[in-house]
């Protein structure tokens, strides 16, 4: 039995060293050698192309700050994960970081100079109908607004005489003491004031319609401020009568 083992090992054996001589193929054939001269290795050195040397950059202002700030931020970020070396997304952000915050600062900048000169465009040019409560203000406690209805009158601005109607009715509700005239308050503040008057519907009826006319920016003609007069007018005659 021993025997017939060995003698199939030999046979595999045989069989596989026959199949490699089979596939495997020897080149025979002869071989040039190429001699290459120094003009021949001037002409690479002289090729671009073939210098691998690396150029190194001179340092400025903005290699030193961006050095000095990837430093920065990568010793806090080891300080905080406690890691030597960032690795993988955490290096790709490390070197991106610097540029992504200088187009910050840079976004903010610009948005600051740029809402600044529209600001001042906006103080060049003043919209008409944006009256400031100092205004307001002045008018109430120093001036004839009954005059002064009579004046927009003439000049058939029936918007600001709706306007100068409804302070008036605020100067007389502010000199009875029905009211506390505030500059910080709003028209609301005082409907909600004169919840306990007789004058609280009147009132809210006046309200709308300045604000309609008024801040709605909407031109009215002489019926239409005739209409509207009927409400304020009757509102001022209660109010002087109490």
């Amino acid at each position: 039995m021993r025997n017939i083992l060995i003698v199939c090992c030999l046979l595999l054996s045989w069989t596989l060293v026959a199949q490699n001589d089979s596939i495997v193929k020897y080149d025979t054939s002869d071989i040039e050698a190429v001699q290459i001269d120094q003009d021949d290795l001037q002409t690479y050195r002289e090729d671009s192309a073939f210098n691998y040397e690396e150029a190194q950059a001179e340092d400025n202002w903005w290699t030193d700050f961006t050095n000095w700030f990837y430093n920065l931020i990568r010793r806090f970020f080891e300080w905080i994960f406690g890691v030597g070396n960032a690795e993988g997304f955490l290096a790709l952000f490390f070197e991106l970081l610097p540029y992504l915050l200088l187009a910050l600062f840079l976004y903010l900048v610009i948005r600051f100079f740029v809402s600044s000169k529209i600001m001042g465009w906006g103080m060049d040019k003043r919209n008409p109908n944006v009256v400031s409560l100092s205004e307001d203000e002045h008018i109430i406690k120093n001036e004839d607004i009954r005059e002064l209805i009579k004046e927009a009158l003439s000049s058939q601005d029936y918007r600001l005489a709706i306007r100068y109607h409804y302070l008036y009715i605020l100067q007389l509700l502010s000199e009875r003491d029905i009211i506390d005239w505030q500059q910080q308050k709003t028209n609301e503040d005082y409907l909600n004031e004169l919840s306990e008057y007789g004058h609280y519907a009147d009132f809210g009826r006046a309200t709308v319609l300045y604000d309609y006319i008024w801040y709605g920016e909407f031109s009215i003609e002489q019926d239409r401020y005739t209409k509207a007069e009927t409400v304020f007018t009757s509102l001022q005659k209660a109010i002087a009568h109490d």
